[in-house]
């Protein structure tokens, strides 16, 4: 039956308490999740079998993300991806960020939103359990303009659905980009470069060697960004391709093909050995698939897990990437009296044969 369970988790170094929240919904697919950072610790789902597994990468106490976390199952704000130089201009003034991936600001800052502790509030919904997270970022916090008022509120609906719905209100303007951060592995083990991937998406937005974007839209024809349909990520991750290099393998920000705002299917995730499928659906306009390149081998997970280059693969439904500096991309500025929304749907489910779904 559906159920939502709240323990203490742990605990920060300034005697702040950390609560865990669990919710299960009548398949018994569970997702587990802290309101530091709102962090999907685990998020358990069934194979072609019919035999659950973890397919999120992640630490087994507190002090890993508290400490030294690649942002594993984060909620990321108030800017999601770079902003090149750590600066922007916005109504006649340059606002100057923290700078944490070299000169560049990643992610939110150095105390991005995957580092506060968010107030929670749970409830049964007739979609399935509910928990609501909320978090008052003061304006100037990490170089950011306006007081920025944010709820996040995960979903665990009776489809086997993890629904992710932002929503957020400023008093000054403001430039807003939220996103999710899981690492997912639908094997529960290994790499994955195994999975075959499809990206509803003609475009990308390629990068310079500092992983900004030029501002250029790129067809992904002819080049080994194109998963318009369904593709192994080994098959191409190694070619001696500019832009891979630059990303040590993809990470980058690919341009959906669905309309603007509407939620729509961005990216549909295979594993051929468990038979487990994951579609990704969004109302964000972009969404960067990131391959854990960075994993090396010296953070060590849940389990004991070593966690070494793609372990673990990002979906992360967003704005493009350092669009305050882009003019040509789709804006990112939010105006008192407006209400920042973006909503992420993870859909699960496992199939006896391969499954190639058509874009909604």
């Amino acid at each position: 039956m559906d159920a939502v369970m709240s323990e203490v988790f742990g605990t920060l170094e300034d005697g702040r308490q950390v609560h865990v929240y669990t919710l299960t919904n009548r398949a018994g697919v569970e997702v587990r999740i802290i309101n530091y950072g709102g962090i999907v610790l685990s998020l358990k789902v069934p194979d072609r079998n019919g035999i659950m597994g973890d397919v999120v990468l992640g630490y087994d106490s507190l002090d890993g993300y508290a400490d030294n976390s690649p942002y594993f199952g984060c909620l990321v704000g108030r800017f999601g991806n770079r902003i090149a130089g750590g600066t922007f201009f916005l109504n006649g003034k340059t606002y100057t960020l923290a700078a944490n991936n070299g000169v560049n600001s990643l992610h939110g800052g150095v105390r991005g939103f995957d580092k506060r502790v968010w107030a929670a509030t749970t409830k049964m919904t007739s979609n399935g359990p509910m928990l609501g997270l909320n978090y008052v970022s003061q304006d100037g916090e990490e170089g950011y303009p306006g007081t920025l008022s944010v709820t996040a509120v995960y979903t665990l609906t009776e489809d086997n659905e993890l629904a992710l719905d932002f929503t957020a209100v400023t008093d000054k303007d403001t430039v807003v980009n939220l996103t999710h951060h899981s690492y997912f592995n639908l094997a529960c083990q290994g790499h994955v470069l195994d999975h075959v991937v499809t990206l509803y998406s003609n475009q990308f937005t390629p990068v310079n060697d500092a992983l900004i974007p030029t501002g250029e839209l790129r067809q992904v024809q002819g080049t080994p960004f194109d998963f318009r349909t369904p593709e192994r990520i080994g098959a191409r991750i190694s070619t001696p391709d500019q832009q891979i290099k630059y990303g040590g393998g993809y990470d980058h920000n690919w341009v959906l093909n669905k309309p603007a705002r509407k939620l729509g299917l961005a990216a549909t995730v295979e594993e051929p050995v468990s038979g487990r499928i994951l579609d990704v659906l969004t109302t964000e306009p972009g969404m960067q698939f990131y391959t854990g390149n960075a994993l090396d081998g010296t953070l060590v997970g849940k389990g004991g897990w070593i966690y070494k280059a793609h372990s673990g693969l990002c979906l992360e439904p967003q704005h493009y990437p350092d669009s305050p500096n882009q003019p040509s991309f789709p804006t990112t500025i939010l105006k008192p009296g407006q209400t920042y929304t973006n909503t992420i749907l993870y859909r699960f489910s496992a199939s006896h044969n391969s499954r190639r779904p058509k874009p909604e």
